[in-house]
């Protein structure tokens, strides 16, 4: 066997030589036929190792019309939701051998737009995409597989789609709060272009309704989906007279954290005076102080169905349906349980 120089990148020559095997056998064990035995597959893996051989997925890319790699365009990869579902959806294309290019639009359809260009150039295979614009006019010039996340995904119906379900969630937030005896909570919410806050909106004026309460009668600040969008807005509500406890439930986590500071600056205590609950699950909210009680939504799990969708999308098996992840309560320190206070204040009062 003939050494082979430092300076040189192993061949599949090399492979087939080590593991006693034809380079056509070997190449096939590596590209995981069918019709190799597994002790010739595994010996071959061994050899490659050995010899330290890395496929050239380029190569390889031009053969089967495949090149390996997947995109994922994401609004804010800041927020550290969106930075676990693009963890999730790394670790799924990772397991299946693909690699994955990140992008964040920033809210921007434009810098979206621009990112999809790019997709297409670098011919990845398919792309999960956060649209961030009513329009997504680059959908029929997209030239390639892709499924929706987020919110905005509901408004194209014959995409593919993942995401959390925001109904239950809120649903969940409310009867929770409900439980702690705060019957008309305040809402912070993101911009009134965004179809999430549309949605976040219907679902608790469905809740108010059905329990025959009234939702016109709940406060109700706008802001950007971030720590200072939930700082603001919570000093605009703050500014606003009320008689007794304050409880705000925030339409993101980010929010929450900048609507707990705004308490803070004010003098004030989380969760004494004003009761906070966020959405999202993310990590941040676990080391405020206090806690922060939260709507997690399944960031990782998302980014993991969504790969698995687009692997279908792929291989010309979609089922073209929405997928509706549920959400769950972490309950921590930032909600006052008023249920249990206020009888006592009562029985206070009556001894005086």
């Amino acid at each position: 066997m003939v050494e082979r120089s430092r300076s040189r990148r192993p061949t599949i020559i090399d492979v087939a030589e080590r593991a006693g095997v034809s380079k056509s056998t070997a190449a096939r064990a590596l590209a995981g036929s069918s019709n190799i035995t597994d002790e010739t597959r595994e010996r071959v893996v061994k050899a490659a190792a050995a010899v330290g051989y890395e496929r050239n997925h380029l190569a390889v890319g031009m053969r089967s019309g495949r090149s390996g790699m997947l995109g994922l365009v994401i609004p804010d990869i800041a927020n550290p939701f969106w930075a676990e579902v693009a963890r999730g959806a790394q670790d799924r294309a990772a397991r299946a051998g693909a690699s994955l290019l990140v992008f964040s639009s920033d809210w921007d359809p434009e810098a979206e737009a621009t990112h999809l260009r790019t997709l297409r150039r670098a011919r990845v295979d398919g792309a999960i995409v956060n649209p961030v614009s009513d329009s997504f006019d680059d959908l029929d010039r997209f030239g390639m597989p892709c499924v929706f996340i987020g919110s905005s995904a509901e408004r194209y119906p014959d995409i593919s789609s993942v995401g959390s379900d925001i109904t239950q969630a809120v649903r969940l937030g409310l009867d929770h709060l409900m439980s702690k005896g705060h019957v008309a909570p305040a809402l912070i919410l993101g911009p009134k272009s965004r179809l999430a806050r549309a949605r976040f909106l219907r679902a608790v004026h469905e809740h108010f309704v059905e329990r025959d309460l009234d939702p016109g009668v709940l406060a109700v600040e706008d802001g950007e989906y971030t720590v200072e969008g939930g700082r603001e807005a919570m000093r605009r509500l703050l500014a606003q007279p009320r008689v007794g406890h304050l409880a705000v439930f925030a339409a993101n986590d980010m929010m929450a954290l900048g609507a707990m500071m705004a308490v803070r600056d004010a003098g004030l205590d989380c969760p004494r005076d004003v009761s906070i609950l966020g959405f999202d699950g993310i990590p941040s909210g676990e080391f405020a102080w206090p806690g922060l009680t939260t709507i997690a939504k399944p960031g990782r799990d998302i980014g993991e169905r969504a790969v698995e969708g687009l692997f279908d999308e792929i291989e010309h098996r979609p089922e073209h349906r929405r997928i509706y992840m549920p959400c769950r309560l972490l309950e921590r320190g930032s909600l006052a349980d008023l249920s249990v206070a206020a009888p006592q204040r009562i029985a206070g009062a009556g001894r005086n």
